[in-house]
Formats: structure tokens, C-alpha cells, sequence
């Protein structure tokens, strides 16, 4: 041995040993490590996000997310051992693995510790799933005292704080399974598996357990803020497109519309009554009533005998149609016989209509996603409908057996991807649709969700739920929910679906003519107003006629919908473009307020308006036989105002105190609304649908406080905005100058109006409140220049 190997050997040992003893390895992203037989990765995908993988030592991890889409960026790491723990640090994120338990903590920079993992909570239990070797997973957290946490999905318990529940994530009918918790301390834990998961919080902690992963793979999603956060998540799995401005107004729907005729009929009776309406939809059998032609996508029943005439009819008076298409499909149809054929179906799997003759097709395999759109392009976006309602997307399991869960799938078992479902079906429909045109943006109303279907222009609604007043309440926070984990377009069938179990005379009860009427109420104020069910009529004309106080009420509310477009439509360029929410839990905007964080009765629309919906029977009763109205008595609803701002009532223009609990007259067409100070909101015309016009527009100024809002407007319906076409107006309220600075607008796009006709008024008692138009202080033709308004 030369004098040379003699000075190399001793620097090979001390780097040898070196590394033995740090216990980790650093990668592009992160390191690895292996402690006590679990290997354990940390990758930053961004300075906020933070992927763990864990999996026992030997095993090696070959994974490819259906949620994730986004792949991890080059961030700036500094990776410092202090005692037995390793951190890996971005600017805004500090991670610390320690190296003898694997324990894991996330701090944000300043060292304030965010989220832990329990110490020897990682767990991995042997299991087979089918014939192949796998593990039952779990991971459990320790969560601060008094945190609250929300997401998980939608269900229907009437839970807010998912704190100290359990919470079984499993598709179904009135159930969304969406493994994403957000907490209050402004972070977000997303869950990266497709199994049936139990997500359960007590004093050994909150934690995640799924039947099947061959390992544990969740995301830490750092924003200190809700709107931050929520962001952040979906730069990680996928942004929300615009929805058409049509979306935004009112659909009518019911089970359904038996011939061609009808909903023609039904959407020209709206205009006749100058009520608003956007959209008609066309619900099953329109293919046949003979289930072996279940979901044929064709126009088959010999009672739409020109379909195409009926969507231009439509189209004609100013409105859209949505068509049910399901997963499944009857054993007579072309579409079944080209799935068998190419072994898409799914045999022994018992679906809706619960026929063995039905069968739903598997959305893992790309080619069964080709094929299914390949029959709604041929058969439905030939004809120009526009948009479709993709029932049943858990999708229905009739008898559901434990061997259902063996069934293969293109991906694996069905029990290791089950709750993916709806996420891949809807993908197929928009990303084939984005191939197809770009003159329509995609609408899909589906009924059920996972993380990441924001990204498939997916509208999710509960579900069939009950004609209950218990149930309408209970959709709130579900709702709420579901917004919380990331999916910000959400709806219910209005009156709930099954009505006669409770209202056997449906829409000719008074008592439910109330339940309807208060739930159309809410709907107004959710991201999608759409009026359907079962077992009786609910179009406007069935319950009355003008001066008849639940027609009445409804007119109201639809118009105040049709009037509040400029600021929803607004609102939803703020989810696209920075990764805003519509639907919003209390403690989204008053995370400082504890009193807001187990209120499941009330939420924010937009950032500006405070929504408490009427969610019990106050003016009909059934004491004395059938339900009678009695309106001699005008009852009130308690409502909690939010600290750290002043509220002005909607409806009288009056200022309150936040932080306090206030009573509201709640007569059958008023519903409890509430204007944060410093708001700005932009109230449209009366129109009868969302394109007839769009002056004058009134913009109410709520003082008090400093507000912005940007005003948002494009070509309506088609994609050209991703290309730049669009504008914004921003407005700005200096409260101590008392002046409303209006910006240069900003961008263009084809047909934007030359100029705004614009209404401005400073809210006070009387004057710019309700439904109707206010008294403005100073009228403006706005001809794209910045211009400043004082008010006095």
C-alpha cells in the first residue's frame, strides 16, 4: 500500500461512519431515511408542501397518484441535525424527523410547531388484498388543544369540527369520502389513498386508517391561512376551471321530465311568469323505460321523438340543458356490448338499477374512459346539450357482498381504489370534452367526489336526501365540508328528493310548501340553485300564483340570486384564479373567534355576505288535522355575528357589533343575511337569465372598514379566458377618506361592453338594502379609466 491509499483510506472511513450515524440520506427534494425498520421519505413539492412516504424496510414504493398532479419543484432546502433530529427547512416550512422513533413534526420557520405525529403511531398490518400480500395502514397526529378541524368530505350527521368524531370515508349516496383535514391553525393534511379509510380523533389522537396501501403517503399542506391553504392544496392536485356565467342561475329539475314537450313546456311558462331560469334537466329514461336499455346515452323513448328540436327549443328562449348519463349500462345497449366486448364491464358487480343485466364500467382503465365519451360525444354532444349529470359516480353498489371487494379493476382490487371512483369517471368526461371543443366550458353535476375532482369542472350535490327539516339543516356543514377539502362547487336538491315519506301531499301541503320554500331560500346562497326530487312537482307554478306567500317568497329569492350574478361570477374567478371559495365556514374568515367553530347553521357567501338559512318549521303545524299557515305572528332566528367586524343587516341596512348573538325577524321571505363592513358588493339588474344584460350595476358600499373587490368579467362560456380574455375593475374603499377609488380596467375580451353604467351607494338604514334598487349617491358612466368617488 503507496502513501496515497494511506491518506484516502482514513477519509473513506470518516465518510463511511459519517453517514452511518447522521442516519439519513439527502435527495433532490428532501431525504431519506430508515428508522426502526420504516423507511421514510420527506419530498417537498413546493415551500409548502411536504410529502411523506413511509414503508417497511425492504419494500420498495412504486406509486403514481391519482390525485396529485403537480411534480415537485427545485426549492431552496438548508437541512441542519440538532440532537437526534434531522430538519429539512424551506423558507416557509420546517420538517424535523427524529432519527430514533421516526417521528415527525411541522413547524413553520419561526418554530411554531403546527402538526406532530404521535410517537409509534405508524403502523402497518399485514393483510392480503386479493391474492397479492399488502398492509392495513395508519398514521395518527396529535392535534393542540382546542384546534378545530373540518374537511373529510361531505356527510350528513350535522357536524362542523370534526374534532373528538370518527368519520368512516367511504363513497355512497349522501356520503363524500375525501381524505383532506383542514385545520384552523391554517394547514392541511391530505391523505393519499383510494381504499375505505376511518378517519378518528380521541385522546389517541386524530388519525387516519385505511383498509389496503402498500404505504403511507400523505402530503403536509403548510398556508397559514384558510384561503392560503386551500390554495396551496390545489396547486398540488389540480386548479379549478370557470364555470359557464349560465351555471350561476337557476336550473329547474324534477324525476323526472317524461317527454320532450314538458320541460319545453315548464322553462316557457318561467318566462311567461317573468320568473329567472337558466337551465332545464333532463333526468333517466329518456332512453326507454325498459332497463335493458338503462343509460344507452341515446334518445331511445319514442316520447322525445326529436331531441335535437328540444334542445334548440331551449336554446331559443335563452336557457341551457343538462342530461342524466350513469355509469352503468343495460345489457341491451350498443354501449354495453362494445364495454363487454373490450372487457370494460365490471360482472359481478351489482349496481343501480339493481339488475344483473346492469353493469358499470371500470373508469380506472383509459380506454373504457375513451370509449364511454366516445358514445356521449355520438349520441348527446352532437345534439348541443350542455353539461351532463353523471349520476350514481360512487357508483351504486346494490348487495354489496365482501368478495365485491376482490372484483379487479385496471388499477388494482376495487377495495384499493374504490373511493377514486367518481374522481376518474369525471376526468374522463372533462378532459375528453377539453380534446373535443373549447366553444363550451364543461358543467358536470355528479354525486359524489375525491380530492382533486375540483379540477374536472365537477358541481357535486348531496345526494337523495329526505323532505326534512333535520336534513336541510344537516346540509349546511356538509357542504361546508366538502368546501373545506377543496371542492368549491356544491349544491342539494331543493325540498330534499324524497318528499312523500314525510309530506305525502307534497307541493300541495303547506307544511312542506314551508320546508321548500325556506330550502330554496339557502340554495339561493349556495354555488349551485337547482330545484329538484321526486314524488311531487316543485316548479314555482305548483305552489301558487302571484300574491300566494310561498310563490312569493321563492320569486324573491330568485331574482335576489339573479341580482347578486356580478358578484358570484366575480367570486368565482377568485376560486380559479387564486384559489378562492365560495361556500365558507365561519372560521375560514374568524379563525380568532372561537365561538364560530362548531356553528353548523351558518356560513360566509362570498367573502362579504353572512348567511344564516331558517332551519325549523315556524309558521305551519298539523295540530288540528291537515297543515295549516299561520302567519299572525312574525317569529325570529338567533344569530351569531362574528368578532373583529361590524355587520350591517342585508335587509334594513343597520349596523350591529360582531361578537355578539342578535335575533332576526325571519317572516317566510326573509332569510338572515348579514354585510361585513368594508364590503363591496356589485348587484346586477333584473334580468330572466345570466346574459340578457348587465347594466346598471349598483355597487353598495358597506363603511366601516377598508374593502376591496374586483369585478370580473369574460365571454361567458368558453375557455378564451385562459388565453387572457377577460377583464377586471377593482374597486377600492378608503373608509377614512370615505372614497371609493374605481381602477383602470384590466384586460379585454371580445364583445366586452365599451362602457358601465355604475350605481354607487354607501349603505345606510332604507337605502341600498334587499332585493330591490337603491338610492345612489353618485351615478357614473365608467368608460375603463380609474375614476374616484367621494361619498358623503
Amino acid at each position: 500500500m503507496n502513501n496515497k491509499s494511506l491518506l484516502i483510506l482514513p477519509a473513506l472511513l470518516f465518510a463511511f461512519f459519517s453517514a452511518y450515524t447522521q442516519g439519513y440520506t439527502k435527495t433532490q427534494h428532501g431525504i431519506t431515511s430508515t428508522v426502526n425498520n420504516t423507511n421514510i421519505t420527506v419530498e417537498f413539492f413546493s415551500p409548502d408542501l411536504v410529502r411523506i412516504i413511509k414503508s417497511p424496510a425492504g419494500t420498495t414504493v412504486k406509486k403514481n397518484s391519482l390525485v396529485v398532479i403537480k411534480t415537485p419543484e427545485n426549492v431552496a432546502l438548508k437541512i441542519n441535525r440538532a440532537a437526534n433530529a434531522i430538519h429539512i427547512s424551506s423558507k416557509t416550512t420546517d420538517v424535523a424527523l427524529d432519527l430514533q422513533s421516526g417521528q415527525i413534526k411541522f413547524a413553520d420557520t419561526k418554530h411554531n410547531l403546527l402538526l406532530e405525529e404521535k410517537t409509534g403511531s405508524t403502523q402497518f398490518t399485514p393483510m392480503m388484498d386479493s391474492a397479492r400480500k399488502s398492509f392495513t395502514i395508519a398514521q395518527a397526529f396529535q392535534l393542540k388543544d382546542g384546534e378545530a378541524i373540518y374537511g373529510l368530505g361531505q356527510h350528513q350527521a350535522g357536524v362542523m369540527n370534526q374534532r373528538n368524531h370518527q368519520v368512516v370515508l367511504k363513497q355512497n349516496n349522501m356520503q363524500i369520502g375525501v381524505p383532506v383535514m383542514y385545520s384552523v391553525n391554517g394547514y392541511a393534511v391530505f391523505w393519499d389513498n383510494y381504499s375505505t379509510t376511518t378517519f378518528k380523533d380521541n385522546e389517541a389522537g386524530a388519525s387516519f386508517s385505511s383498509q389496503v396501501g402498500d404505504e403511507i403517503d400523505y402530503y403536509f399542506v403548510n398556508g397559514g391561512t384558510a384561503d392560503k391553504t386551500i390554495a396551496n392544496y390545489r396547486e398540488l392536485t389540480g386548479e379549478v376551471p370557470m364555470l359557464p356565467k349560465w351555471v350561476f342561475g337557476f336550473f329547474q329539475s324534477r324525476e323526472r321530465y317524461k317527454t320532450q314537450y314538458e320541460s319545453v313546456g315548464v322553462l316557457k311558462k318561467y318566462r311567461e311568469l317573468h320568473v329567472p331560469i337558466d337551465a332545464m334537466v333532463q333526468d333517466w329514461q329518456y332512453w326507454g323505460v325498459d332497463d335493458h336499455l338503462w343509460n344507452s346515452t341515446e334518445f331511445g323513448n319514442p316520447l322525445f321523438p326529436d331531441p335535437k328540436a328540444m334542445v334548440d327549443s331551449i336554446h331559443r328562449l335563452n336557457a341551457h340543458m343538462i342530461i342524466s348519463v350513469w355509469p352503468s349500462f343495460g345489457s341491451e345497449t350498443k354501449i354495453y356490448a362494445d364495454m363487454k366486448k373490450h372487457g370494460f364491464l365490471w360482472n359481478d358487480f351489482l349496481t343501480y338499477p339493481p339488475k344483473t343485466f346492469v353493469r358499470p364500467y371500470d373508469p380506472f382503465n383509459p380506454k373504457a374512459r375513451d370509449l364511454y365519451w366516445s358514445y356521449i360525444n355520438k349520441n348527446l354532444l352532437s345534439l348541443n346539450l350542455d353539461g351532463w349529470w353523471l349520476d350514481s359516480t360512487e357508483p351504486d353498489h346494490s348487495k354489496a357482498k365482501e368478495s365485491d371487494e376482490n372484483i379487479p379493476t385496471y388499477l388494482g382490487t376495487y377495495r384499493s381504489v374504490r373511493n377514486a371512483y367518481p374522481l376518474m369517471t369525471t376526468g374522463g368526461v372533462y378532459t375528453h370534452q377539453r380534446a373535443t371543443t373549447s366553444s363550451k366550458r364543461v358543467v358536470i353535476l355528479a354525486r359524489s367526489a375525491f380530492a382533486g375532482q375540483q379540477r374536472n369542472s365537477a358541481i357535486n350535490w348531496s345526494g337523495d336526501v329526505q323532505s326534512r327539516w333535520e336534513v336541510l339543516r344537516n346540509q349546511i356543514s356538509g357542504g361546508l365540508n366538502l368546501s373545506l377539502s377543496g371542492i368549491p362547487y356544491w349544491n342539494s336538491d331543493i325540498g330534499g328528493f324524497f318528499s312523500a315519506n314525510k309530506y305525502p301531499k307534497g307541493v300541495k301541503d303547506q307544511a312542506y310548501q314551508e320546508l321548500y320554500t325556506r330550502w330554496l331560500e339557502f340554495a339561493a346562497f349556495c354555488p349551485m340553485f337547482r330545484s329538484h326530487g321526486t314524488q311531487t312537482p316543485r316548479e314555482i307554478f305548483q305552489f301558487g300564483q302571484k300574491g300566494y306567500w310561498a310563490y312569493d317568497a321563492q320569486e324573491k329569492f330568485i331574482n335576489l340570486r339573479y341580482r347578486l350574478l356580478p358578484y358570484n361570477y366575480s367570486n368565482a374567478w377568485q376560486i380559479t384564479a387564486k384559489g378562492s371559495t365560495m361556500m365558507r365556514a365561519l372560521a375560514m374568515d374568524f379563525a380568532k373567534d372561537k365561538n364560530v367553530y362548531d356553528i353548523n347553521n351558518e356560513y360566509m357567501f362570498g367573502k362579504a355576505i353572512l348567511v344564516c338559512p331558517v332551519t325549523d318549521s315556524l309558521y305551519t303545524d298539523r295540530s288540528k288535522g291537515p297543515a295549516a299557515a299561520n302567519f299572525s305572528t312574525i317569529k325570529s332566528q338567533k344569530v351569531y355575528l362574528p368578532a373583529g367586524t361590524e355587520w350591517f343587516d342585508f335587509w334594513t341596512g343597520n349596523k350591529l357589533n360582531g361578537g355578539e348573538e342578535v335575533s332576526k325577524e325571519v317572516p317566510m321571505d326573509i332569510m338572515p343575511l348579514y354585510v361585513k363592513a368594508g364590503s363591496i358588493v356589485p348587484m346586477g339588474p333584473f334580468i330572466q337569465y345570466t346574459t340578457e344584460k348587465t347594466d346598471p350595476i349598483e355597487i353598495r358600499v358597506y363603511p366601516g372598514a377598508n374593502g376591496t373587490f374586483d369585478l370580473y368579467e369574460d365571454e361567458n362560456d368558453n375557455y378564451n379566458y385562459e388565453k387572457g380574455k377577460h377583464s377586471v375593475i377593482t374597486f377600492k374603499w378608503d373608509n377614512k377618506l370615505h372614497t371609493l377609488f374605481i381602477s383602470d380596467r384590466a384586460g379585454s375580451f371580445e364583445g366586452m361592453p365599451k362602457t358601465h353604467n355604475f350605481n354607487i351607494i354607501l349603505v345606510s338604514p332604507g337605502n341600498g338594502t334587499g332585493l330591490e334598487t337603491g338610492k345612489p349617491v353618485k351615478q357614473i358612466k365608467y368608460t375603463g379609466k380609474k375614476t374616484t368617488v367621494k361619498l358623503v
